[in-house]
Order: structure tokens, then sequence, then C-alpha cells
């Protein structure tokens, strides 16, 4: 037989281990604990009669344990599964606990209106859009900033001693013949072609440049010089005209026209059919 006050008086007054005290209050740390609350009504170890109500992985279920299974720990607790739908939840508490106390109905009632409606919460936020947290990796990132500045030093110095060499060997300091790598030499004239190719672009543009200078300054010298030498000359009529035309043919005799034999040919042939 379990006797409920002699298991709360030892759990009271001694040791427990899912309680834990604090200044003000009690709590209980029991999976099955109705309220979270350390207490007469609401130990699950001190009452032979107790229901609760949990959830897992969304779904709501009802535990209750009765005397006539405390001999069988693995059979104690009672599940029922409840309803989605509110009200049919209510009233499968309501039909399971006809004959309980009104105090652990009432708990489980409020435990399930709690559990609902973080549910709802939880399901609302699965259907909005999240922040993705990435994780920054800092000793990588750092490695990785020091490796490209070792890496610019390097190339710097690798470029600063080419171009010393380069006016070494054009000054004449290594009066001997060297033997150097291809790829250098190669390098070295193709830079040495561009830099040319530049200044002849260079030179050639500001020659135009001048050209074009000069040309500008000298259109307005001639266009003085034109409109000195221009001279008006007056029409003159043409009557005075006609009299020159006159004078060149002679006294007024009618010149004879070279007409070709064709022609001739033709007008007789049309006068004799007349």
């Amino acid at each position: 037989m379990q006797h409920d006050d002699v298991v709360w008086g030892i759990i009271n007054k001694s040791f427990c281990s899912h309680k834990v005290s604090t200044a003000t209050q009690k709590f209980c740390r029991h999976e099955y604990n109705l309220t979270g609350l350390c207490g007469r009504y609401t130990c699950p170890l001190a009452n032979s009669q107790y229901a609760t109500v949990r959830e897992e992985n969304g779904i709501v279920y009802l535990y209750m344990k009765t005397a006539e299974r405390a001999m069988f720990p693995s059979k104690m607790w009672e599940k029922v599964k409840l309803s989605r739908n509110f009200e049919k939840a209510i009233h499968q508490i309501n039909e399971s606990l006809l004959f309980w106390n009104k105090y652990i109905i009432s708990k489980c009632k409020q435990r399930f209106v709690k559990i609902t409606q973080y549910l709802i919460r939880m399901r609302k936020l699965k259907l909005r859009r999240q922040k993705l947290l990435v994780p920054l990796q800092r000793k990588i990132e750092r490695r990785e900033k020091r490796r490209e500045v070792k890496a610019l030093v390097a190339a710097k110095l690798d470029s600063a001693i080419e171009k010393q060499l380069l006016e070494r060997l054009k000054k004449g300091t290594y009066e001997d013949i060297y033997n150097f790598p291809q790829n250098v030499f190669n390098k070295a004239l193709e830079s040495e072609t561009v830099e040319d190719e530049d200044d002849d672009e260079e030179q050639h543009e500001e020659e135009e440049l001048s050209e074009s200078e000069k040309e500008m300054e000298i259109e307005p010298e001639v266009e003085k010089e034109l409109q000195l030498d221009t001279e008006y000359v007056e029409a003159e009529d043409d009557d005075d005209e006609e009299m020159d035309t006159d004078a060149d043919s002679e006294s007024g005799k009618r010149e004879a026209a070279d007409v070709d034999s064709d022609f001739e040919s033709s007008d007789n042939s049309d006068i004799e059919l007349m």
C-alpha cells in the first residue's frame, strides 16, 4: 500500500532529488509535475491519484496515475492522445477526469491551453522567413590576411630587385656577359618596346596638335590677303553683248551651214512624195 502522507513527510522534511529551493519558493524538476511547484497537491510522488498534460513531437497527451497501478512502475501512467481540436480535447479531459479532484482538472486544462498556444507560435515561426546564422571562422580569416600581406611584400621586393638589376645593366655596371633566364629577358624587352611605342605615340600626337594650331593661325592671314586682292567687276548690258556678236559676223551676209548627206536625201524624198 502507498501512504501519501508518509511519502510527503519524508520528501518535505528530508532530501528530494527533484526539489529546487530558492529564497522565496520551492520548485520541482520532475517531468510529470503539473505546475512545476513543490507542494502537497502538486507532487507526483506523494499523490497516488495524479494527472498531467505533456507534449511530445507536436502531439499533446494526457497522463493519468492511479493507486491500482502503483505496483507496476512501467505501467503506472496511462497515456491518452488528445485531439487537435481545442473543444474536443477539453471534452476528453473532462470525461477522463470525471470524478477527480477539481484542482487537478483545472490545472490540466490550464496546462493544455499553454501548450496549444506555444505550438501555434512555433508553427507561425516556421512558416516565416528566418535568418540563417553562419558562424565566422576568425582564425582562418586572420591566417589568410597574414598570407596576403606576406605575398604582397614578396611581390614588391621581386619587382624592385628586377628594376634595380635592369638599371645596372643599362648603366653598364656588369661589363661581362651573364646568363639570365630567357623569360626574364623577354619580359624586359617587351617592357622596353611598350615604353618606346608610348613615347612615339605621344610625340606624334604633339606634332599633330602643333600643325593644327599653325593652320588655325595661317587661315586668318590668308583671308585678309584674299579680301585685298578681290576686285569687284560690274556686269555689262545685254545690248552691248548683242552688238559685239553682230560686229564679229562678216558684212551681214548669210553664212552657209554644212549639212550631212543623209539630211539632204531625206528632205528631197519628202518633197518628191508630196
